[in-house]
């Protein structure tokens, strides 16, 4: 198992059915131009690649915030859910703390739903010892 970072739309697309597994809302056909021009504006795609399978991927960011300093935010962290439960999640969510320790962010943050099924994420980010320290409000225009 390795972990690399989507550079070309050809990685993007291999991270496709790992990103529909927690935004099905989305069509496949969507996901490389949006990346793309995410990664415009500092966005981050990184993948597990398990002997040519991606069974999972990170997305993230760099932000200079007033209330936390240099942070990295996690958008999404998304397991195929046959590959649920094997760990590529917990590698994931190192490569990027040290990838905020490399680039000397104050912290690490995400967002995550309330729904049951966001129950086992919930329970490794506590282990991995994050702190659940706001609610997150959305005005939808």
């Amino acid at each position: 198992m390795m972990i690399r970072k989507a550079l070309t739309p050809a990685d993007i697309e291999r991270c496709i059915p790992a990103i529909l597994a927690l935004r099905p809302h989305l069509s496949p056909e969507q996901i490389v131009p949006q990346v793309q021009l995410q990664q415009q504006e500092g966005f981050h795609l990184a993948f597990v690649d398990d002997e040519g399978t991606v069974p999972a991927a990170i997305s993230y960011r760099i932000m200079n915030l007033l209330y936390s300093g240099k942070t990295l935010y996690i958008d999404d962290l998304s397991t195929l859910p046959e590959a649920r439960g094997k760990g590529y999640a917990n590698a994931l969510l190192d490569f990027v703390i040290d990838e905020a320790r490399t680039l000397g962010c104050t912290c690490v943050t995400l967002d995550s739903g309330h729904a049951p099924a966001r129950y086992d994420a919930h329970r490794l980010y506590l282990k991995k010892r994050f702190n659940i320290v706001s609610h997150h409000f959305r005005l939808d225009l």
